[in-house]
């Protein structure tokens, strides 16, 4: 078998180039490549197309590459908590192709088993099929690019649309553990989007927690096998963020909760 691992995050990613569309893992802020995304930013590559849930926020994660205008377009789910993303939008200066989130973890699913297309309810009825959808707008706030009507069946009297599946040229993906064959383990929410873009990537690089040994990991406790990824580089455990933290005050004895001094 392959060694696939490789001795750093930029050596990982040192022959992306400029233009190429990327399949990135993670659920908002959990799970995602982040020393694989600073090692492309570091190297300048620019000019990107990003397959993500999401687009980071405006200093951590795809945030950082979207802040220095180095993607061109973006296919995602949820772009509520980036400032920098809606002004770049609103502005003309990216194209966003919003995707139902279930859609979009198929699209990726999809892409990774060979299946060309699929048909789905969601987005029946609505621009997602119809079209019309701004993708770009241009600097006068038209809209310079507007989504394709899609193709739209009847099975069993249901409506379905036909959406296309999705294989970036790379995925770039954060497990817990991984061994030099590439098997993958993800922890808790980084499952959401991490093995989706491990199978959809041409090309899937994977920076891991803890290398283990061949044979170390229980093979039904794997979850993507090897054959879908190329190159592995141990990146330790670091900073994890939230996108909105909630804490409630802890109420001490004797004294008024914040509601009860508010109202006060």
């Amino acid at each position: 078998m392959i060694n696939k691992v490789v001795a750093s995050a930029e050596e990982a990613i040192a022959d992306i180039p400029d233009g190429a569309s990327l399949a990135v893992g993670g659920f908002g802020l959990c799970g995602i490549p982040v020393a694989l995304i600073d090692a492309l930013h570091r190297h300048g590559t620019k000019d990107l197309e990003t397959v993500s849930n999401n687009c980071g926020v405006d200093d951590w994660g795809l945030g950082v590459l979207l802040r220095d205008g180095r993607i061109r377009r973006t296919v995602s789910s949820y772009v509520g908590e980036n400032k920098e993303f809606a002004r770049q939008y609103l502005s003309g200066e990216l194209e966003v192709v919003l995707t139902p989130q279930g859609t979009l973890a198929e699209k990726l699913r999809a892409g990774g088993a060979g299946i060309p297309a699929f048909y789905t309810k969601a987005g029946v009825g609505t621009q997602v099929s119809d079209g019309g959808l701004p993708q770009k707008y241009d600097a006068h706030g038209g809209i310079a690019i507007a989504s394709s009507p899609k193709e739209v069946r009847t099975f069993h009297d249901v409506d379905y649309v036909l959406e296309e599946s999705l294989t970036p040229d790379y995925g770039l993906v954060h497990a817990w553990k991984g061994d030099r064959h590439g098997n993958l383990v993800f922890h808790a929410t980084a499952m959401n989007f991490n093995p989706l873009c491990a199978m959809a990537g041409k090309i899937t690089i994977a920076e891991v927690e803890e290398l283990v040994e061949p044979g170390e990991l229980d093979p039904e406790h794997v979850h993507t096998p090897g054959i879908f990824v190329q190159r592995v580089v141990v990146v330790p455990a670091g900073e994890k963020r939230i996108e909105k933290r909630t804490v409630a005050l802890a109420r001490a004895a004797g004294t008024e909760s914040a509601t009860e001094q508010a109202g006060a």
